[in-house]
């Protein structure tokens, strides 16, 4: 999937649910396995997972197949997604797994309930002025001492840019982790990757505080 000319703008959850509904198919023939998984982003995610104790919410897990992987290596996790097509997709083809149609912004998890939150790209497409509302319902689900994983395109200024399905936003990835200072974690990693046929990647890893601020 590539890009189209830069014509983006703010999208609503509504927008972006109907965007992604009308190319789940697409989207999951090309990205929805562990094939295509980069290496480095498998070892990150593979070693934070491992870390987790008690259950994990894969926040925003498109077509499930980091859910299913995860869970096959012994994780307690289940998969929560907007876009009711993904879902339907990840029963049918993880049908051992566990998948929530459900927003990040309002997570059906009881507080303090879980032990890891993954939000793999899935805050990509949140306004520089939303982003807080679903870090605070990681804040909220997560136990204190509990992980998170976010991963991001990365750049040099918060930037709205034309994803290949809906507009999406590039974070410095420092700038990202400011803001999940401020949900109430303390940031203990930050990643970025860069590649030659890829845009740049990042990620930040954190754990939940005592108290949520």
């Amino acid at each position: 999937m590539t890009d189209g000319p830069r014509t983006a703008r703010p999208e609503s959850p509504v927008v972006v649910r109907t965007a992604y509904s009308g190319r789940a198919v697409e989207y999951a023939d090309l990205l929805g396995s562990m094939a295509s998984v980069h290496p480095s982003d498998l070892q990150l995610v593979t070693s934070w997972a491992d870390r987790i104790d008690g259950r994990a919410l894969d926040a925003g897990c498109g077509p499930g197949h980091w859910t299913a992987y995860l869970a096959s290596r012994g994780l307690d996790i289940r998969g929560v997604d907007l876009v009711p097509e993904f879902i339907a997709h990840a029963r049918a083809e993880h049908p051992e797994t566990r998948y929530d149609l459900g927003s990040l912004d309002t997570l059906d998890a009881e507080t303090g309930s879980v032990g890891g939150v993954l939000a793999w790209y899935s805050l990509i497409h949140h306004r520089p002025d939303t982003i807080e509302t679903p870090l605070a319902e990681f804040g909220r689900v997560l136990r204190p001492g509990g992980e998170l994983l976010i991963g991001c395109f990365e750049g040099p200024a918060v930037e709205a840019f034309d994803h290949a399905v809906v507009t999406a936003y590039r974070w410095p990835v420092m700038e990202l982790a400011e803001h999940v200072r401020r949900a109430g974690f303390e940031v203990t990693e930050t990643h970025t990757r860069t590649s030659l046929d890829q845009r740049p990647h990042g990620a930040v890893l954190a754990r939940r505080a005592d108290a949520v601020r």
